[in-house]
């Protein structure tokens, strides 16, 4: 099994005149173009993905279906275990329930993803996320505390960068 942890793009800052609930904070104009350019970059080098697992943030949603329309991936569907503050435990618990065959993305928000893909590696350190950026643990089987082994880790520039991989200016 695949897991890539990417997370939310650049969201609005925290106004609870304009959101009064954190969750409702979305993508800004530019945090859905830069996640759309890392989203290019992202299929370059990913496989096919089963689905998308998302924290039921706003921002974190908005982050999920462009990586869904860019990925071609229709399913994608909230998980509370995603939301800020939450463990690992609940997250590991519903990637419990794919085949190890099956290759996900889970987005989510910082720094619980950054603490989520320490426990699936082993490691003794959180591996801290920037907004757009993305990370993957490869499984031999089923997901599982400290069993993963990190395969890659790129902060949003590079997957930019891979995104306009080949584009040339008129």
């Amino acid at each position: 099994m695949h897991v890539i942890l990417f997370r939310h793009g650049p969201a609005g800052d925290p106004d609870p005149v304009r959101w009064p609930a954190d969750v409702d904070r979305p993508l800004t104009p530019k945090g859905i173009d830069r996640t759309r350019k890392a989203a290019r970059g992202l299929k370059r080098i990913v496989n096919p993905i089963a689905f998308i697992l998302s924290s039921p943030y706003v921002r974190a949603l908005g982050t999920a279906r462009i990586l869904g329309e860019t990925l071609g991936v229709s399913t994608v569907e909230p998980l509370d275990a995603l939301a800020a503050g939450n463990s690992a435990r609940g997250v590991l618990t519903a990637l419990g329930r794919l085949t190890s065959e099956q290759h996900v993305i889970l987005v989510g928000h910082e720094p619980d993803l950054g603490r989520l893909a320490g426990v699936m590696t082993g490691a003794e350190t959180p591996l801290p996320l920037e907004k757009a950026g993305a990370c993957a643990v490869v499984f031999d089987g089923a997901a599982g505390a400290g069993t993963g082994r990190l395969l890659w880790f790129l902060p949003p520039r590079i997957l930019r960068r891979l995104g306009t991989k080949g584009d040339h200016a008129p």
